[in-house]
């Protein structure tokens, strides 16, 4: 069995580089990848669309590994709702973020939801086998491996979660601890500011109880110079900003270098 790829690079504790999917284009997706990111995260929590949109955004980056592409794909649910992780994975999403993880029996739940009931391991998603992930029931292998696929990815965006952090990265299944730097920085009362001392410490201490679980732990960079420094400091599941963000920056700098010529 191969593993995907985000799973791999977790349980390896390995830098990789993904970028955001906040435009619910089908046309983004395929074009961002094949730029060589790690993997693209399709974000249905402050991202338009619903069910369809995704599937949509699914098939695009599945069309650009046919066509070479390695990328690998993450899909944030909106919540906490075991029927939204239901179907996204249904849709062929084995690597799925939760928004706002503030304790480790939320954390207990939302992997189990991920997971088929398999000896002791708490698991209560539904089986359907005629579903995309599954090639619509012509993947024979499908239940026996999905299990071993699903990565579970939480965020810690707030005092709470930056408390419980320790306990949350020891929970079975959890594959990875998500800063939300601006959640957090706002629920810290600092809003945006990455720099201040109480929201640096707290960056720290969710990075510090990753590693002392032997757990990946990502953040959110707003460009390449703090993407380095994330990396450096030993993050390693790396947001470098999203697609409607280079969009923007790409068309400013376009403009400005226009108007600057006269």
């Amino acid at each position: 069995m191969d593993i995907n790829p985000v799973k791999r690079a977790l349980a390896e504790r390995r830098a990789s580089i993904g970028c955001w999917l906040t435009l619910a284009s089908p046309a983004n997706a395929e074009l961002l990848a094949h730029c060589g990111f790690d993997w693209l995260l399709v974000d249905q929590e402050h991202g338009p669309g619903g069910s369809d949109a995704l599937l949509q955004q699914l098939r695009a980056i599945d069309a650009a590994r046919g066509q070479g592409s390695r990328v690998g794909v993450i899909v944030r649910v909106a919540g906490h709702d075991p029927e939204q992780v239901k179907q996204a994975m249904d849709s062929g999403a084995p690597c799925l973020m939760f928004p706002t993880v503030d304790s480790a029996e939320q954390a207990r739940l939302l992997a189990a939801a991920m997971r088929y009931p398999e000896r002791d391991n708490g698991g209560f998603r539904g089986a359907a086998g005629i579903v995309r992930a599954a090639r619509y029931g012509l993947d024979a292998h499908y239940f026996a491996e999905a299990n071993a696929q699903a990565a579970t990815i939480v965020q810690i965006e707030t005092a709470r979660g930056v408390e419980q952090a320790r306990a949350i990265a020891r929970v079975d299944g959890v594959d990875c601890l998500f800063v939300g730097p601006a959640d957090l920085s706002f629920g810290l009362g600092h809003p945006g500011d990455l720099a201040h001392p109480r929201v640096r410490a707290a960056i720290d201490e969710v990075l510090a109880a990753a590693a002392e679980a032997g757990k990946a732990c990502g953040i959110f960079a707003a460009g390449a110079g703090q993407a380095q420094q994330f990396r450096s400091a030993g993050f390693h599941l790396i947001a470098l900003h999203s697609d409607a963000g280079w969009l923007a920056r790409g068309a400013q700098a376009a403009l400005a270098e226009y108007r600057a010529g006269g």
